[in-house]
């Protein structure tokens, strides 16, 4: 018999035995190249390899399959990145900076539980990932996100060579935990390359990693040589004796090694808290000879019982503490202080540095925050001074090298005009920074419109700093609202926007006319008012006419709202200016209504006040507030008379003392003070 395509069924046996052998042959080089990191073959025997399976599969199309080395290449492009729940909450590490942090984290676990032992690994510096395998294939893989709710990026880890498309075994399903890196030398190649094409330059190898992972079209994560290593088994669902008995981190790990999962080969298994705090110096003395960037290191019980004992909070678990290293330092000197204008006219002032290497990457920018600082710290131009980067992220100037100064050194004045637009610079009184007075202010119109399309506001994918710049400095745009009225034939002169680019950044722009009216109010950059009292603005009045309309008594009777961010709405809503703007959003279908939606489940708490403060135990603050709005409560921020309920979790602070002394002095003789279970009780949850 012949098949469809002129082979016989013994040829077509045949060719499908040599695509399985191909397919298990480069999958096993893989893992000696990408996860043991000790290749067997020379790369030109490795392409040979590839080639002849890419050429037999394009020949007979029917035999590809999903976990096939020829799909790590990457897909179509996607429009945007879905999201996926995780099973159960990736929760973040409480952090340790010193010894005594370690001790009080050790006695902490021996109240817990008695004498315990721990395991040392070093913190990767990368991206949070969550993988879910089925019969040992990878089906899905997503970011940590809010630890609820992550970004699917299951295209993207499988363009990832260390991330198995098919583990060593087929597990019946099995979920891991892990960290997506770029090691310091693919960090240094990829900058260059962007440098080259006159790209923005990444920061540091964590931003790249970040960034590449969660690029929509999986082709240039693909380009970016990512790697990954695993380090916890969230869940796990097998027949086999063996894997049900892990009974410790240390044998997660070396299980995660034997299905093929890439696991750090370093680690410290530690009898007592003094070898911990030693195993953390001498990470902190290896971490500039790896190729890779770590933070800190991460200690946890090793008994998974005692782990299951201790328990977690709402944001970390009991059994485990993330030890931080010391901001890592390094001299250079001030060559210029310049100002950036933000959105609301606020002047912050930059030190340019000489450029110098600081924890993985190369700084040439400190902030120096204002005024003020620049006088404690009495930084002048030309200073040598010390700098670090906060958390490792954000460099800031430690502190000035006097005995270095020459005499030549400047002091730094704030302007009386903005540098960009000439206006008048005012500090008002009880304030640190000083604002530009301009209505018309160039660099506060290009910081709105960067702010009006970011993430919280209204997500208008494509249209970054750079764009922006470019839409300003071609006339295209002079508001907010000239974004809608943009059209294809406007965008085809700009640089590096190519068709496709042009069509995604319409879309984008299109797609938000239907956001929701609290993402609006956020996005028009009223002072006071972020993204939580936008929503509250919006429920309460329902449409833009209405809250252009309302008086300031009117806005002080609406929850949350205080006297600043009442008078503030007031001053923007009376902004020619503003209602110009608001005006055109409407003409070119921006959404000005509140859309509401039935409630999806009882409304027991309507109207119900509630104030959350401390830890609690089982539930974490964001799960709670959604609890209780979606039952009609309402969360503050504060207590007063009009509260109803104070849930108190583990180290409640002021607001508790608070709401005792309202209620012993009768000023509040409906409020309650609740635990955590009574809370559950009332919202009608399980314990």
């Amino acid at each position: 018999m012949k098949s469809s395509s002129g082979e016989s069924e013994k040829e077509l046996a045949e060719v499908r035995q040599r695509i399985d052998r191909l397919r298990q042959t480069i999958r096993e080089h893989d893992y000696y190249y990408y996860v043991l990191d000790q290749p067997r073959i020379t790369d030109a025997e490795y392409d040979a390899l590839m080639q002849e399976l890419q050429e037999l599969e394009a020949k007979y199309p029917a035999l590809i399959v999903p976990d096939s080395p020829t799909q790590r290449v990457g897909g179509a492009p996607l429009t945007a990145l879905g999201t996926i729940r995780h099973r159960y909450p990736l929760l973040s590490l409480a952090n340790s900076f010193g010894e005594s942090d370690l001790r009080d984290f050790d006695r902490r676990v021996r109240q817990g539980v008695g004498e315990a032992q721990y395991l040392v690994e070093p913190k990767i510096d990368g991206l949070t990932v969550a993988l879910v395998y089925e019969n040992g294939e990878l089906i899905s893989g997503a970011t940590r996100g809010d630890g609820e709710v992550g970004e699917d990026v299951t295209q993207n880890l499988r363009t990832v060579r260390s991330v198995p498309l098919r583990l060593k075994e087929a597990v019946p399903r099995i979920e891991v935990r892990g960290e997506v890196f770029m090691a310091r030398a693919d960090f240094e190649r990829l900058n260059q390359q962007r440098e080259a094409q006159g790209a923005a330059l990444f920061a540091n190898p964590r931003n790249a990693a970040a960034g590449s992972l969660r690029q929509l079209d999986p082709r240039v994560t693909a380009s970016r040589r990512l790697r990954a290593f695993f380090y916890q088994i969230l869940y796990i669902e097998t027949q086999e004796p063996a894997a049900l008995r892990i009974d410790s981190q240390a044998k997660a790990l070396e299980y995660l090694e034997r299905l093929g999962f890439p696991v750090n080969p370093w680690r410290y298994h530690c009898s007592s808290v003094d070898e911990v705090i030693e195993a953390c110096r001498e990470g902190e003395l290896k971490r500039d000879e790896l190729p890779y960037e770590i933070d800190g290191m991460v200690i946890k019980v090793d008994s998974l019982a005692q782990q299951q004992q201790l328990g977690v909070t709402a944001k970390s678990p009991r059994w485990a503490i993330a030890y931080k290293f010391p901001a890592q330092q390094a001299v250079t000197r001030v060559e210029e202080i310049i100002l950036r204008v933000g959105r609301t006219g606020v002047l912050t002032p930059t030190a340019l540095l000489q450029p110098v290497r600081l924890a993985g990457s190369t700084v040439s920018k400190a902030t120096l925050h204002n005024e003020d600082i620049i006088r404690e710290k009495d930084v002048r131009i030309g200073d040598w001074v010390t700098i670090q980067k906060a958390g490792d992220v954000i460099p800031e100037v430690v502190k000035v090298l006097k005995e270095r100064r020459t005499g030549e050194e400047r002091v730094f004045q704030m302007p009386a005009q903005c540098p960009e637009c000439g206006s008048r610079v005012v500090r008002l009184a009880g304030e640190a920074a000083a604002r530009c007075t301009g209505a018309a202010c160039p660099a506060q119109l290009r910081e709105g419109i960067i702010h009006f399309a970011s993430r919280e506001a209204m997500n208008i994918e494509g249209l970054g700093p750079a764009v922006v710049a470019q839409l300003l400095k071609a006339g295209l745009i002079q508001d907010v609202a000239d974004l809608y009225y943009l059209r294809k034939e406007d965008l085809a002169g700009l640089a590096r926007m190519g068709e496709k680019s042009a069509d995604n950044l319409l879309q984008a722009l299109a797609k938000s006319k239907g956001n929701r009216l609290s993402q609006l109010i956020f996005a028009l950059g009223i002072r006071y008012v972020g993204s939580r009292v936008a929503r509250v603005l919006a429920e309460h009045f329902g449409s833009l006419d209405k809250l252009k309309q309302a008086t300031y008594d009117e806005l002080r009777q609406v929850p949350e709202v205080g006297d600043k961010i009442a008078a503030s709405v007031v001053a923007f809503m009376q902004e020619q200016q503003n209602q110009r703007v608001m005006e055109k959003l409407e003409q070119a279908g921006v959404n000005t209504r509140e859309k509401v939606t039935a409630p999806t489940e009882p409304q027991p708490l309507k109207d119900k006040v509630f104030v959350l403060t401390g830890t609690l135990s089982t539930l974490n603050r964001k799960e709670a507030e959604r609890l209780i709005e979606a039952r009609g409560g309402r969360v503050s921020s504060s207590v007063s008379k009009n509260t109803d309920y104070v849930v108190v979790g583990e180290e409640a602070g002021s607001k508790l003392e608070k709401a005792r002394a309202l209620i012993s002095s009768g000023k509040a003789p409906s409020l309650q003070i609740i635990n955590e279970e009574e809370f559950k009780r009332l919202i009608e949850l399980p314990k």
